[in-house]
């Protein structure tokens, strides 16, 4: 199997922890692209013929089919392997799970949503829209801060939730650390048992092994 991943992609990052964490990381390529770089490439023109969106993360499996979207990927992964849990097959703990991953990648959609508007002109940005993305930023924090100990009481076996959580929030971390830790901002007070619990969680070598950073140059 072949993954086209960005190292700037929070996606990617979830579904390459949950490869490590499976234990299938040998089993599969990872393809290093930069869908967003307009010149022809053998990965981006490999990505582009896998996926006509362009976008990552891209599972190509064996047979030549592509998948594409995180969920999708993970789930697909999670069935590969019975050894090590990540999405448990008890329904109420599958749905907290699901609705953990679901909660985690909202925000991060709401942290890209608002690191490409903060990136046009200035006099061309809406302020409504970053309002809006930043309070939807501020709320999941606050709700995650409420629900922080459920994902303490089962960090001796990590699941889904908690990779797509240490993916939103490193992403967060990456591109948007004013949100996150600034001392003038509500989050830090609000949501110091998150940040603790971030903090430690991204010391684990997985974590350390896929952290973001941007292309070079």
């Amino acid at each position: 199997m072949k993954l086209y991943y960005s190292q700037t992609s929070p996606y990617s990052h979830k579904v390459r922890l949950f490869l490590r964490v499976k234990g299938l990381e040998a089993q599969v390529e990872e393809v290093l692209v930069n869908p967003f770089n307009e010149e022809s490439s053998e990965e981006k023109d490999g990505l582009v013929k896998a996926n006509p969106l362009g976008k990552v993360p891209t599972l190509v499996l064996d047979n030549g089919d592509a998948l594409f979207d995180s969920p999708l990927i993970c789930d697909y992964l999670e069935r590969l392997s019975v050894e090590v849990q990540l999405i448990p097959t008890d329904e109420t703990q599958r749905l907290n799970v699901l609705s953990w991953q679901a909660l985690s990648d909202g925000m991060t959609d709401a942290t890209y949503n608002l690191v490409m508007e903060r990136r046009r002109p200035y006099k061309e940005q809406s302020q409504k829209w970053i309002a809006n993305w930043s309070s939807e930023i501020t709320r999941s924090l606050t709700h995650i801060e409420s629900k922080i100990n459920e994902l303490n009481q089962l960090d001796k076996d990590v699941t889904l939730a908690h990779l797509s959580l240490a993916s939103s929030i490193s992403y967060l971390d990456f591109r948007l650390p004013d949100i996150h830790y600034e001392s003038s901002c509500l989050q830090v007070s609000v949501c110091q048992n998150t940040i603790n619990w971030y903090e430690k969680f991204k010391t684990r070598p997985y974590m350390q092994a896929t952290r973001l950073f941007d292309f070079a140059g």
